[in-house]
C-alpha cells in the first residue's frame, strides 16, 4: 500500500495563488477556508478555491514539484490550472540572447 500526497493549487479571494502539499486534501481545504493558522498565507485571503490537484506516491517528488510551481510566473501556473499543455510548453522555453 501507498501513500497519496497531493499537491493543490488554491485561489484565494484577493486573486492570488497559494501553492500546498498535503496527505488529505478535503481536510486541508476545510483548514484554508476555516482560518485555523492564523500565520498561513490563506489566512487573511478567505475564502479560497481549490483550482487544482494532482497527486503523488513519492512525499520528496511532490514537494520538489511544490517548489518548482511557486518559482514560476501566473501565466504559466494559470496554464497548469486550465490544463492547456501547449501554451505550458510554449511558456516553459527558455529564451536566450545572442
Amino acid at each position: 500500500m501507498y501513500k497519496v500526497i497531493y499537491l493543490y493549487i488554491l485561489k484565494c479571494n484577493d486573486g492570488s495563488l497559494y501553492i500546498g502539499v498535503t496527505n488529505n486534501l478535503d481536510k486541508r481545504v476545510l483548514e484554508h477556508n476555516s482560518g485555523i493558522k492564523t500565520d498561513c498565507y490563506t489566512y487573511d485571503k478567505r475564502p479560497v478555491e481549490l483550482v487544482y490537484h494532482t497527486y503523488f506516491t513519492d512525499y520528496n517528488l511532490a514537494f520538489e514539484w511544490e517548489t518548482k510551481i511557486k518559482k514560476w510566473s501566473r501565466a504559466k501556473k494559470q496554464a497548469l490550472i486550465n490544463g492547456d499543455s501547449d501554451l505550458l510548453k510554449l511558456l516553459s522555453k527558455k529564451k536566450f540572447t545572442k
